[in-house]
């Protein structure tokens, strides 16, 4: 029998590498039974315990250096953490919270001063600090230059005045990561003159009001409103006016795992509507028998396979830190798009039964359709994908 190439064997031991990671971040969810993400649901409570299991092993780490207190692992291993936190059933409550640990502190590693990373970094890897992300505002909606929050410098001090919402954790945070403007907005550079602050999340200075949505009610969203809140200029990061820079650099990875949750979520979906088309019987015959409910499972689980596939590319080629931009916002639509198909047939083969929350298919339902909407909607990933990969002249 003639051995293996080099490259296959490199191959082959990269995903038992993954496969590792794999088994031990499912080991963990597993510990959380599907009751424990429906009680949480229903009084809107924080996952403390489940984020704290994942910090006491020290998966909250993943992405930073050793030196911080990290893991020293890639995108990839981060990406298949969160799919098998989704998978578990936890859904988009377990993988928020994991997830905010993960991406929030990526600028500051990659453009904090080295006072600001010994400062924070080491926190969120330990889990004593979870971090609210300020960006969105209501009046800019995706077009992030027109943001109104801003900034003023005194001395060795900036004054933020303005208003944030979507912004998740602002609940349960005690700092946040903040975006305002420094300078006017410029038409020829728009995206100039903006500044990403480490701010407290100072409740004198800042009114937050919970919003009341559809899903994921244990990791809250919120509206803050900013008075008058003092930051420390030694809490900027990296320089006055390249915030928006800073953001980007994190935004391919975020969408390769949010491609991953919902890949994650889809599977939950399918082993819990083949469950029940197994064990279902009408007509004297368990309802999986029937192609109209099994050929729409099987399509749903080769949509994951194909998603999980482009992003798992996608999240090589940042490793190995080539380009990846058009792959990761693939992979970002096609596993929102999989995984929300997965759960909506999971509806149609449980029923009338999906309806009731002991079942559990109507709360990832809810869950991954946040997907289609955030970090980036449908709609803007083709806008990207129409202007940048084939060509066609700006639509927006």
């Amino acid at each position: 029998m003639n051995a293996l190439p080099d490259h296959a064997l490199a191959l082959e031991a990269r995903e038992h590498e993954l496969q590792e990671i794999r088994d031990a971040a499912a080991a963990l969810a597993r510990r959380f039974p599907l009751a424990y993400w429906r009680d949480c649901d229903r009084e809107g409570r924080y996952p403390w315990d489940f984020v704290n299991t994942f910090a006491d092993a020290g998966w909250l780490g993943i992405l930073l250096p050793e030196e911080y207190g990290g893991m020293n692992l890639g995108l990839s291993e981060a990406a298949v953490m969160l799919a098998e936190i989704g998978r578990s059933g936890a859904g988009m409550s377990g993988a928020s919270a994991i997830h905010f640990y993960v991406f929030p502190p990526q600028p500051i590693l990659r453009h904090g001063s080295e006072d600001l990373k010994r400062r924070i970094l080491p926190q969120m890897a330990e889990g004593k600090l979870l971090m609210a992300f300020g960006v969105t505002e209501p009046t800019a909606g995706v077009d992030t230059s027109r943001i109104r929050t801003k900034a003023e410098r005194r001395g060795d001090r900036w004054v933020i005045n303005g208003q944030k919402v979507w912004t998740t954790n602002a609940q349960n945070a005690a700092k946040i990561l903040l975006l305002a403007r420094t300078s006017p907005r410029d038409e020829k550079r728009p995206l100039d003159g903006m500044t990403l602050f480490v701010a407290d999340l100072d409740r004198t200075r800042c009114d937050v009001r919970v919003i009341d949505k559809l899903g994921r009610a244990p990791v809250d969203s919120n509206e803050v409103f900013i008075d008058g809140l003092e930051v420390p200029h030694e809490n900027v990061v990296g320089e006055v006016g390249r915030g928006f820079q800073y953001l980007v650099d994190g935004l391919n990875p975020e969408r390769v795992v949010v491609a991953m949750e919902g890949v994650g979520i889809g599977h939950a979906a399918i082993e819990l509507a083949t469950g029940y088309a197994n064990s279902r019987v009408v007509f004297d015959r368990p309802i999986g028998m029937n192609q109209a409910v099994a050929h729409p499972l099987a399509e749903c689980w080769i949509r994951l396979q194909a998603a999980e596939a482009v992003a798992m590319h996608a999240a090589a080629l940042f490793d190995r830190r080539k380009p990846c931009g058009p792959e990761a916002n693939a992979a970002k639509f096609l596993g929102a798009d999989a995984g929300f198909r997965a759960c909506d047939q999971a509806m149609q083969t449980h029923g009338g039964y999906a309806y009731a929350k002991e079942y559990h298919i109507e709360r990832l339902w809810r869950e991954v359709r946040l997907l289609r909407l955030a970090p980036v909607s449908q709609e803007m990933v083709l806008n990207f994908i129409s202007n940048k990969v084939l060509g066609l002249p700006k639509s927006y």
